[in-house]
């Protein structure tokens, strides 16, 4: 316990050192926000994949792997999809619009009584998304630690909003980059045991327990697989919706130009196409073995099996790495909440405090205000998360699909639309809300098992094809209702005063130019980050190294080697890629 604490603790001072490194990058609510759009792509591409990816990967994801084997690896994959797209085509198209916040995308496409709308309409889906992250994040600190889960929530909360007040979006993107890479070396350490253990990836396939007429693709629990294949189907719809829409560019807003942006999405989609992989191979294994969660894990009553990861690595992984796993995963769901408090505050001081309340506030007070309304929305998500926890017959995972599903997907449709559908009126952005409002309610709260039982002649759902099909359902009816209302729009599109006429030619002009940034000035701040980033993580990979001299077998001892070498090495090459040539530059100009 001591020896895992202490892990988290030096962890942490890592993390305080990125903040403090770079607070001198921070000076006006720009940087504050997307670091004055002035990122490289390995960072931009680390935190596009990070808010993809929280503690809920090793607790609800987990579990359902632990239950359905590869059905899990679907979102996932969807996700990697999203973000090919982002690669091919709409990345450097949201770098492009050159804002600071991605409501004033929606102002300068659909008016500014849409801006207001969209403002306070998109909260409460980061905000329930947050605390479902964070939810996440305290059932397997509460497993380590031993605290009761509320007082779990509350302190990691505190944590997590401490650390992301103070930081601003360059510490929190820097630092996106140091977890990633902390990260994907642990997790590829505890996949290569797993396989190791296991008898290799083909036995561990071959031994996950299936019921007949189901297997390792599909899952447990189905009558019917073709709804199986309905539900991915869908999902890979919403995930492409969902990272390619103007509510979702803020992930490359910070990007230095265009074809970094591209660069980012395609580093984004890398990762998320191999970490399914390497990220459910633990809780594979351990169904393989039939462990039974619920003996371990009693008081987690149903959500048992959110316990998979956490009980490999205890089981199977040497002393001292759940330490270092639970650091990484502290961290990870850092960054993902950062889109539940550093873009919501700078969503409401640059789309409502500033142009609404305070036209003439300074710099001065707008950071102040954005520190403020941070503290307020970690309140909130802390909230939400005990809310989540009072409800124990209630899957996190699920959770996480019917979130996506009736309050993200529908506010997609327009932010989405509105890039290749330019003849609509402003009222069609609020408009799509309010119809996808309306069919989110009757899906969520109308629609039951039993009639769509009655209507399609099936036998009786199980709990997972239900949970499966209602998330179809909804995608399906927000596609036909919500898309179709957006659509139809159109027919009642007339021309725009000559002020708004403006402002969407602005918009679709800048969509269509390409940003370049190769100034002297900007490749100093490339070499910046290289320089600095990379000494931290290669000091990083060093202290993880030296874990070798923990008490542990030799192949124990040789995990930490693989797991701080990975990390070294990823440091050591940022510190080499520094443009020696513009400080040389800069020494001959002294010199002349």
């Amino acid at each position: 316990m001591e020896l895992n604490t202490l892990i988290v603790g030096i962890y942490f001072l890592f993390l305080i050192a990125i903040g403090w490194m770079f607070r001198t990058f921070t000076s006006t609510t720009s940087d504050y926000f997307r670091g004055g759009g002035n990122m490289l792509w390995w960072m931009v591409g680390a935190t596009a994949f990070m808010t993809q990816f929280s503690a809920w990967t090793f607790t609800g994801a987990a579990g359902k792997a632990y239950a359905d084997g590869m059905a899990v690896a679907v979102i996932f994959l969807a996700n990697a999809f999203g973000y090919l797209m982002n690669y091919l085509y709409f990345a450097p198209k949201f770098r492009q619009l050159r804002v600071v916040t991605p409501i004033d995308a929606i102002r300068m496409r659909f008016g500014s009584f849409n801006e207001q709308v969209f403002t306070w309409s998109g909260m409460p889906n980061s905000i329930v998304s947050a605390g479902i992250w964070l939810n996440g994040l305290a059932i397997i600190a509460s497993g380590i630690f031993g605290f009761d889960m509320t007082t779990t929530i509350v302190l990691t909360g505190l944590v997590v909003l401490v650390m992301s007040v103070t930081g601003g979006s360059w510490a929190v993107i820097a630092s996106d980059f140091m977890q990633m890479v902390i990260i994907m070396a642990v997790t590829v350490t505890c996949a290569a045991v797993a396989i190791v253990q296991g008898g290799g990836v083909t036995e561990i396939i071959n031994d996950f327990p299936v019921a007949e007429g189901a297997s390792f693709v599909s899952g447990n629990n189905l009558n019917y697989v073709s709804i199986f294949g309905i539900w991915a189907f869908f999902i890979f719809f919403k995930q492409f919706s969902i990272t390619n829409n103007m509510l979702n560019s803020y992930r490359y807003l910070a990007a230095k130009d265009s074809k970094n942006a591209k660069k980012a999405a395609l580093l984004a989609c890398i990762l998320m196409t191999i970490g399914p992989i390497i990220w459910f191979m633990p809780p594979w294994f351990v169904a393989g073995q039939g462990v039974d969660l619920a003996a371990h894990y009693p008081d987690a009553g149903s959500k048992a099996g959110d316990f998979a990861y956490l009980y490999f690595v205890e089981q199977y992984m040497p002393a001292g790495m759940v330490g270092l796993l639970i650091a990484a995963m502290f961290a990870a769901t850092m960054s993902s909440m950062d889109s539940g408090l550093n873009r919501n505050s700078g969503i409401f001081v640059i789309n409502f405090y500033q142009p609404i309340l305070r036209p003439n506030a300074t710099e001065k007070e707008l950071m102040v205000v954005s520190k403020l309304m941070s503290s307020v929305f970690g309140v909130a998500i802390i909230l939400i998360a005990l809310f989540i926890n009072s409800l124990k017959g209630l899957s996190l995972f699920d959770t996480m699909m019917y979130v996506g599903a009736l309050i993200g997907f529908p506010m997609t449709i327009p932010a989405f639309c509105g890039f290749f559908i330019k003849k609509t009126p402003d009222w069609a952005g609020w408009g799509t809300l309010v119809v996808g409002a309306i069919v989110s309610y009757i899906v969520g709260f109308v629609i039951t098992a039993e009639m769509l039982q009655n209507w399609f002649n099936l036998e009786p759902l199980t709990g997972r094809e239900w949970s499966d099909l209602k998330v179809a359902v909804g995608l399906i009816a927000h596609l036909t209702f919500t898309g179709g209302f957006f659509i139809l729009s159109t027919l009642f599109y007339k021309p725009l005063e000559a002020s708004r006429q403006k402002d969407v030619d602005t918009f679709f002009n800048n969509l269509a130019t390409p940003l370049v940034s190769e100034s002297t000035a900007q490749k100093k701040l490339d070499n910046k980050q290289r320089h600095m980033l990379g000494s931290l993580i290669a000091v990083s990979g060093v202290a993880v190294m030296a874990m070798f001299a923990l008490p542990n077998p030799f192949w124990g001892r040789m995990m930490f080697v693989l797991c701080g070498g990975i990390v070294f090495i990823v440091g050591l090459m940022l510190v080499k890629a520094v443009d020696d040539s513009v400080e040389d530059a800069k020494q001959e100009n002294k010199t002349a």
